[in-house]
């Protein structure tokens, strides 16, 4: 299977984000990046650097708007002296613009880069950097790299980007996320005649945004398979069973949360369903949100998936026969980060 990887990943280094207002460190930093792709190489995959794909994908996502605040607001940031008074290098935000400020209406430009940062972001855990914008892009680029070879007639294509994306929706970003790889890739395959997607996601946690930008649309499946959210679980709000799709989309969502500690047989279950609904949507295309931070090693992990679980998920996923974009989402142990993306790979090669 092709892997492309950049090395660009580097460029995204904040070292954490500030947790219910204390400042930890971070589990989705350039080592992580540099981790998977040894693990690549070390089991023999042909790893390339992805090609420059420019704008236009990127703006079929997200809107122009949030695409050139994320492009220059570090740069905005430091011009405006916040790196030494207060003494934040990073951008972080402090208010946010909630809908029901303006009873739904979009929120105006605020005119310090400080408050208008709260326009966009969903948490403060998510610091932007002077290289996070680049980094995103070269993963955004990784995933339609793959896609192209997807489209070019491989079986299937990995995308081993950082920072994941899923948790980022057409006008925000949040949850270590920035722009949406897996949502960028899956509207890619759209605009170049593929009829209909299905996006899976075996993320731990809900693809809150990638659910966000196809919750109106009937041409592109989002199914997911995550931990509930109402236990206690990111993203809190979003990421239901009965969040079904709206208008054109009523149908085409499929949210199967899971109690925390759920092991391989209940969440090989609800691969399987996510599988068969979307061959039954009339698919031809699959893009995979691979998260691997469901695995019990992780330390992020609210459920306790083995290694075999991962390979058993990725035969079943291949056991749909579609041409395949696989794009890395979560997975937080150095020791087993690797190994599992391997064993899910392997395991869908297997079934193909």
């Amino acid at each position: 299977m092709p892997v492309v990887w950049s090395e660009r990943h580097r460029g995204h280094a904040t070292d954490g984000g500030y947790w219910l207002g204390v400042r930890l460190p971070g589990d989705e930093e350039p080592e992580r990046g540099d981790a998977l792709r040894d693990a690549l190489l070390a089991a023999g995959a042909n790893v390339t650097e992805p090609n420059d794909h420019g704008d236009a994908p990127v703006l079929a996502v997200h809107r122009p708007e949030f695409v050139d605040f994320l492009a220059r607001v570090h740069d905005d940031w430091r011009a405006a002296g916040y790196a030494t008074d207060p003494g934040q290098p990073l951008v972080v935000p402090y208010v946010f613009a909630l809908a029901q400020l303006t009873s739904g209406r979009p929120p105006r430009r605020a005119a310090s880069v400080h408050a208008d940062v709260g326009r966009f972001a969903m948490d403060t855990m998510t610091l932007i950097g002077p290289g996070t914008y680049d980094a995103a892009r070269a993963a955004v680029d990784c995933a339609l790299t793959a896609a192209d070879l997807v489209l070019d007639g491989a079986r299937g294509a990995y995308a081993a980007v950082r920072p994941p994306g899923h948790h980022v929706g057409a006008d925000f970003y949040g949850g270590s996320c920035y722009l949406n790889n897996a949502a960028c890739a899956a509207q890619y395959l759209r605009d170049r005649g593929v009829d209909r997607v299905a996006v899976i996601d075996v993320d731990a946690h809900h693809g809150n945004g990638t659910q966000e930008i196809f919750y109106d649309r009937a041409d592109v499946l989002y199914g997911s398979a995550h931990v509930d959210p109402g236990a206690g679980w990111f993203p809190h709000f979003v990421g239901f069973a009965d969040e079904r799709g709206a208008n054109a989309g009523e149908g085409a969502n499929r949210n199967l949360p899971l109690a925390p500690g759920t092991g391989d047989a209940e969440w090989l279950a609800a691969i399987d369903t996510l599988a068969t609904e979307a061959v039954a949507h009339g698919a031809d295309a699959l893009v995979v949100s691979l998260g691997v931070d469901a695995a019990t090693e992780d330390p992020e992990s609210p459920l306790a998936i083995s290694a075999a679980g991962f390979a058993a998920a990725g035969a079943r996923l291949a056991a749909a026969d579609l041409p395949t974009v696989f794009v890395q989402e979560g997975g937080y142990h150095p020791g087993t980060f690797g190994g599992l993306v391997l064993s899910f790979l392997g395991g869908f090669e297997d079934g193909a």
